[in-house]
């Protein structure tokens, strides 16, 4: 039976876009070497919403579907002769990752943060969905 982690805060109102990119970083600084020193180059942005452009281009409709994005290339993709001019970027949907939180029993906000933030670092280090998924029930 797995336990889940007590929340470290009691909520009064929502959580800020602040208080997200916070428990963001506390979950960045929790991983092991060596991928903590690779997830220092990804950038983390917190907005409340994806912007319509992002949706429209994943062909997302409700906009609370969408609780996380990676934006870069993939290192695993990434060539050492020519690097990527686009800067590693996690963007964090603050609304959507809320909502996730307030229907999910049992789970502290920073935990789902941080799962949402482990996820889309996935996608930094060139694993897809599924190997993903599979990492997650080790």
């Amino acid at each position: 039976m797995t336990e889940t982690r007590q929340p470290r805060i009691e909520w009064g109102e929502a959580p800020s876009l602040d208080d997200i990119a916070a428990m963001a970083r506390e979950a960045l600084d929790s991983l092991e070497e060596p991928f903590r020193t690779h997830a220092k180059a990804v950038a983390i942005k917190v907005e409340d919403f994806a912007d319509d452009e992002t949706l429209e281009s994943m062909k997302i409709e409700n906009p609370y579907e969408l609780t996380g994005l990676y934006s870069g290339v993939a290192l695993t993709l990434e060539q050492h002769s020519s690097p990527s001019t686009i800067p590693p970027m996690v963007w964090l949907y603050r609304m959507p990752i809320i909502d996730e939180w307030a229907a999910t029993s049992g789970i502290a906000l920073e935990e789902l943060v941080a799962h949402v933030v482990i996820h889309e670092l996935g996608h930094h280090f060139g694993w897809s969905d599924e190997e993903m998924d599979v990492m997650n029930e080790i």
